[in-house]
């Protein structure tokens, strides 16, 4: 402990003994660090906050939600700062005040892009912060630049939201139409293509699937058809059995009995087994037509039976028998024509498959043009019903909660803290280089030093004698000395006091 002691009174006697040293390297680093401080410009910050409202019912209904409005906050928030838009700012801030090269714009850009943020503070809320500085200027022209810069910034931000997507569906609805004048010429060149080609090839319009269908439905007809022609057939058997057993004429003085009367009730009954649908070999069909051969002579000998008069129901009979017959000889006639449809279909599908092929070939592709077609058509009005409710209904809302602040003081430097910071390390330099200088000296402060470097025990040290007019030259120095430490701290003092003004000269 006696040695850190000891050590520590050699180190402040060695400062102390050189405190003019000290002091000169002390004040050079203050001037040089605290000029260069003055020559940092300093840099003010204005800040806005904006507001963004994205519920809107319309907008909703027709497919501008919540979401889709806020992808395009966020792109526009992340575009805000690309170099088209810096570009603007400089253009319309004093920034672009004499650029006139490329060159020199892209620089400003660039600097320009460093020092802007837009950061957002809650789901709604957009923060822009811009900052400026330039040492050709006065403190309040940066300060209003930097406010100039955040209201150029915010004025960017509504016109990309609000206007930036009517330029946007402009152009989207000028692609969408070319690409549809040229899909309408494809279309009619296609489509007319395939007109020529059903002109030359009739049987295969329709193509492959409609000539399948055609032919079931002409087979379907068919069986239609010879159901239809069975019933009228049936019909028409059953009226001829009618008209068998009823007589041409009626006897009109013929007795009512007698062998003339039986014989009309087994006439009568035998046409009745056969319109039942009987065979004549059937047991019922030859017991009736025996009985009217043995009835037809009995009848026969009872003599005339007076003059007959034509009987109305044969001639009912006789026209229903002729409608019959020709429902049937129509139905026998379409039944022909459809057998030969048929025929004619099954016999395309084998004749020619390279023209069926083609033919294919040539719809799926008008089909594939026109589904595209029609797409690109509900394209195009889809997007400008979306487009007009996007400008017209204005989804997006802004407000702006704050407006550009106008700086007060600078955010950077933090000029005070530098300034203590140059005389904390001003005179520390001084001190150390102070130091430095005695510990390069052959001298030994205290006789602990002495002895130890030695190797010999000390017995004694003879203190300094000075005269009167050593004291007073020592005096004197020592107010020199104390004046030019005073001066330093005065003038860091006279700094803080000028940068202070400075400040409220801006606000």
């Amino acid at each position: 402990m006696t040695n850190i002691y000891d050590e520590l009174r050699s180190a402040i006697y060695s400062v102390w003994h050189r405190r003019w040293l000290a002091l000169g390297v002390a004040w050079g680093l203050c001037l040089l660090g605290w000029l260069v401080v003055a020559m940092v410009p300093n840099s003010y910050e204005s800040k806005a906050r904006i507001y963004v409202q994205l519920d809107d019912v319309l907008s909703e209904q027709m497919g501008l939600g919540h979401s889709d409005a806020k992808n395009t906050i966020d792109r526009v928030r992340q575009t805000l700062t690309s170099a088209v838009n810096l570009e603007k700012v400089v253009r319309a801030t004093p920034i672009g005040t004499g650029i006139t090269l490329p060159k020199q714009m892209e620089g400003a850009v660039l600097s320009l892009g460093k020092k802007i943020k837009v950061e957002s503070d809650e789901q709604n809320l957009f923060v822009i912060t811009a900052s400026y500085g330039d040492g050709s200027n006065s403190d309040a022209a940066n300060a209003k630049i930097a406010q100039a810069v955040t209201q150029k910034l915010i004025d960017i931000f509504r016109e990309e939201n609000l206007s930036g997507n009517r330029g946007e569906m402009s152009s989207s609805l000028t692609f969408l139409d070319q690409q549809i004048a040229d899909r309408e010429k494809d279309l009619a060149t296609t489509d007319q293509k395939r007109l020529a080609f059903e002109a030359q090839n009739p049987s295969l319009a329709g193509g492959a699937a409609a000539g399948l269908q055609k032919l079931e439905a002409s087979r379907t007809e068919l069986r239609g058809i010879d159901a239809d022609l069975a019933a009228a057939q049936s019909s028409y058997a059953a009226i001829n059995g009618q008209m068998a057993g009823t007589p041409r004429t009626i006897t009109g003085a013929a007795p009512v009995g007698g062998a003339r009367g039986a014989l009309n009730d087994a006439q009568a009954q035998l046409n009745s087994l056969r319109a039942r649908g009987l065979t004549e070999n059937h047991p019922d069909v030859i017991a009736a037509r025996n009985q009217v051969k043995a009835l037809q002579g009995a009848a026969a000998s009872e003599g005339g039976s007076g003059s007959g008069v034509l009987n109305p129901a044969y001639s009912s009979l006789e026209s229903i028998r002729a409608e019959r017959a020709a429902n049937v000889q129509a139905l026998s006639a379409r039944r022909a024509s459809v057998q030969s449809e048929i025929s004619q279909l099954t016999a395309q599908q084998f004749s020619n498959p390279e023209a069926a092929a083609e033919y294919q070939r040539i719809t799926r592709d008008y089909d594939v043009m026109k589904e595209q077609y029609d797409k690109l058509l509900h394209d195009r009005e889809e997007l400008k019903i979306r487009g007009s409710v996007s400008n017209q209904q204005n989804a997006v809302k802004f407000q702006v909660i704050d407006p550009p602040t106008t700086p007060r003081s600078p955010v950077a430097p933090n000029r005070p803290l530098l300034l203590f910071f140059v005389l904390f390390m001003g005179l520390g330099a001084g001190c150390a280089a102070a130091f430095a200088v005695g510990q390069l000296r052959s001298t030994f402060a205290t006789t602990g030093r002495l002895e130890k470097a030695m190797g010999l025990p000390v017995l004694g040290a003879i203190s300094q004698t000075l005269t009167d007019t050593g004291r007073a030259l020592r005096r004197r120095r020592m107010k020199y000395f104390y004046a030019a430490s005073g001066a330093l701290g005065g003038l860091f003092v006279v700094l803080l006091t000028i940068e202070f003004i400075q400040r409220g000269m801006v606000a």
